[in-house]
């Protein structure tokens, strides 16, 4: 697959990716030197929003392929992601399988097989004035040899990150202090998805059994959302439906094929499911205006889908040539940023559905009109006036 504008191989298997917050140039740039003094600011030619940060590589083994956390940068404007990436950090022999990034602009964590590690921006002035990445002094002790964590997310605010293990323990901490605020053993035989709502009340983990609900402040489990028949649960991703209401998706599998649930966060009973792919699900998001979910699958095809009745919006075939790994929608909905063990990333720009329901009422009804008018022409009906205009 040759490369096209909005999708490039950076030669790295990716395992997670996200869109650099807008306001982590804060944290990345330095104060001027003093032969820097008079040129203005050098952060005015960055646009971070328009950065895209990834994590893979090849593993433990002597493949050749460097573990490493990259940034790439996007053009919204021409659609197009940097032929290389900007800046590009190596972790040795860890892989970095999974990657959180602090929406309040800090930085972001990664999951190494053995711990986590924290990586702060950084501000390339002396190389391309781009925005990068560098890895921080700052140990996090808590999760230093808790072995390979399977999920880590932050709550909107930044105010709290969970992580689940392999080892099916879930843990969530006050960031940044770290203190735990709940550390269950057995959240499930692995954990293998995490996701706060966006009121940062609840937390929702999925693994092997039940999805289960825990309310953050009581540190406690509130609700088991079961399966039916022989469903297997994948992923979950709460969702604003308004101001005041949210709802819980959670991607299931079955013999058929992918389906998406949807759930009351009151009731915590399910509202609908329907299937939507023939394909298994491997990656799921939601857009931040609820409007719209992304699915990946295993054949590289990328969907777009409607929350509202759960129709298919857009197809991308083919998006990538392996196993779709990550899906992330950009913060303004404007974009849904993929990625693959094929070393793609793409970036595929959210075109907004045409109305054409309007009009073809419209057309409906004109027709109707002209049958009603003809008929009447016909039988004479008409006010002798119009009658005699019309012939």
């Amino acid at each position: 697959m040759a490369d096209s504008a909005n999708s490039k191989n950076y030669s790295v298997p990716i395992y997670g990716a996200g869109w650099v917050p807008p306001n982590a140039l804060r944290s990345a740039v330095e104060p001027p030197a003093d032969d820097e003094k008079d040129d203005g600011d050098k952060s005015s030619s960055l646009a971070p929003e328009n950065y895209v940060v990834l994590a893979g590589g090849g593993g433990e083994g002597n493949s050749g392929i460097r573990n490493a956390l990259i940034v790439a940068q996007f053009d919204f404007d021409s659609n197009v992601l940097s032929d290389e990436p900007v800046a590009r950090v190596g972790t040795g022999a860890d892989l970095p399988y999974r990657m959180a990034v602090h929406p309040g602009g800090e930085g972001l964590i990664c999951s190494l097989p053995n711990s986590c590690r924290w990586f702060d921006w950084d501000f390339q002035r002396a190389e391309n004035r781009s925005l990068g990445l560098r890895s921080s002094e700052r140990v996090l002790e808590p999760l230093e040899d808790v072995g390979q964590q399977l999920a880590l997310t932050f709550n909107n605010e930044g105010s709290l990150l969970a992580v689940g293990g392999e080892d099916g323990k879930l843990r969530v901490y006050k960031w940044p202090s770290m203190k735990n605020i709940l550390d269950q053993a057995n959240a499930h035989a692995s954990v293998k998805d995490l996701d706060f709502s966006p009121d940062g009340k609840f937390l929702a983990s999925v693994g092997s059994g039940p999805c289960r609900i825990w309310d953050v402040s009581k540190s406690t489990s509130v609700a088991s959302l079961m399966k039916e028949n022989d469903e297997i649960f994948g992923y979950c991703r709460f969702s604003p439906i308004d101001d005041e209401n949210q709802v819980l998706y959670i991607t299931t599998m079955r013999d058929q094929g992918g389906s998406i649930s949807k759930w009351s966060t009151t009731t915590w009973t399910r509202i609908k499911s329907k299937r939507v792919v023939r394909d298994p699900i491997c990656a799921f998001n939601v857009s931040s205006n609820g409007k719209l979910l992304a699915i990946g699958t295993i054949e590289g095809d990328v969907l777009i889908v409607s929350s509202n009745n759960f129709k298919v919006q857009n197809v991308i075939k083919k998006a990538h040539l392996g196993l779709v790994t990550t899906l992330k929608f950009s913060e303004d909905s404007r974009a849904l940023l993929s990625a693959s063990l094929d070393s793609r990333v793409r970036v595929t720009i959210i075109k907004e559905q045409k109305k054409s329901g309007l009009s073809l009422w419209i057309v409906i009804l004109v027709l109707l009109i002209a049958i009603a008018v003809y008929y009447a022409v016909s039988n004479g009906i008409l006010p002798l006036e119009l009658n005699s205009i019309l012939k």
